[in-house]
């Protein structure tokens, strides 16, 4: 275990919808779902708190609807996540239960991260589950969040949260095992960072276009 790890006692996890959903199939990937929970009931055994921040609603809601594949319209973004979250959210709760765990489903917009009083309204509830043994899935309510009051991804959306509940770490769960100075494959000499000490310009420079049509 990363010494992050055996020392934080609150921990965030972000999970990628590239992680949770196929692709292709636009169905979860079930199995690995089953190892993420294991991982946290472990976790949770060694009195660990944990918070999930999920993505996928989307990604699974488009399918189940038919969307077609490419980039989506803020309509069809909206009903999408309507689908998919009620479907990702019993996925969570059948995972958990089976581990003797309890799941609560936590949607949040932009707003009440900057306005005072839902933040810390929302900080308290996601505390008063913590403290009752559950383990928060946080999402951004996508199917009414605009263009204009969106966190955009679900990074961002984990960062708040890790700061709202005063997390120890942070883990953003990626296809992609690191932070690279190009993005791999693409011909690039691209080398990993284990470690980036301060986000100067030149870290800004490295970012890039999405890898695909679940990224942002």
């Amino acid at each position: 275990m990363r010494p992050e790890w055996a020392k934080a006692r609150r921990i965030v996890v972000k999970i990628g919808s590239a992680l949770l959903v196929d692709n292709e199939a636009g169905v979860l990937r079930a199995a690995w779902l089953d190892a993420l929970c294991d991982d946290i009931a472990e976790l949770r055994k060694r009195g660990k708190e944990v918070i999930l921040v999920s993505s996928g609603a989307i990604a699974l809601g488009r399918n189940l609807l038919g969307v077609p594949k490419g980039p989506l319209k803020l309509e069809d973004s909206q009903a999408s996540a309507a689908v998919g979250q009620i479907h990702l959210a019993h996925a969570y709760e059948s995972a958990f239960r089976a581990r003797g765990l309890v799941a609560a489903q936590v949607l949040v917009t932009l707003g009440d991260t900057e306005e005072r009083r839902r933040y810390l309204n929302a900080r308290s509830t996601i505390s008063t589950l913590l403290k009752r043994g559950a383990v928060p899935v946080v999402n951004e309510n996508d199917t009414v969040a605009t263009n204009e009051i969106r966190y955009g991804d679900n990074d961002r959306l984990a960062a708040r949260v890790a700061s709202m509940v005063s997390a120890d770490c942070l883990v953003l769960l990626s296809d992609v095992d690191g932070l690279y100075t190009a993005p791999p494959g693409s011909g690039a000499d691209a080398k990993r960072l284990d470690v980036v000490p301060e986000i100067t310009a030149e870290i800004e420079a490295m970012a890039g276009d999405v890898g695909s049509e679940l990224s942002r």
